[in-house]
């Protein structure tokens, strides 16, 4: 009587194992690309270059530089408002690399699978 299913020898068939092989490789990739994004320094400017916050693409703050002339005791506010939109940006910058990094290492899948 014959065996239902499976492969004959009960190995993957070559091109199962060369998806596998494939995956195996995308992930390393993924990861190299990653390490490397999260080193990778993005910094964004507010206020005409008043302040300049830099951070890595693991979102951490590395600095914020802030211009003396920028330094108004009797607006506070503004300033604040400043460093908001200069780390806010270099956010952004750092997000935007991260998802092109993505995209670039699915070759646009979309996260669907055509199965």
């Amino acid at each position: 009587m014959a065996k239902r299913g499976g492969f004959p020898g009960g190995g993957m068939p070559g091109n199962m194992s060369n998806l596998m092989k494939q995956a195996q490789r995308m992930q390393r990739q993924m990861e190299e690309s990653q390490k490397e994004l999260e080193t990778k320094e993005f910094t964004a400017k507010a206020g005409g270059g008043a302040v300049e916050a830099t951070v890595f693409g693991n979102k951490s703050v590395k600095s914020i530089v802030i211009s003396p002339d920028a330094v108004d005791p009797d607006d506070v506010e503004m300033l604040q408002d400043m460093i908001v939109a200069a780390v806010n940006e270099a956010m952004k910058q750092a997000d935007e690399a991260s998802g092109a990094m993505l995209g670039k290492m699915t070759g646009g899948l979309g996260g669907g699978f055509p199965f």
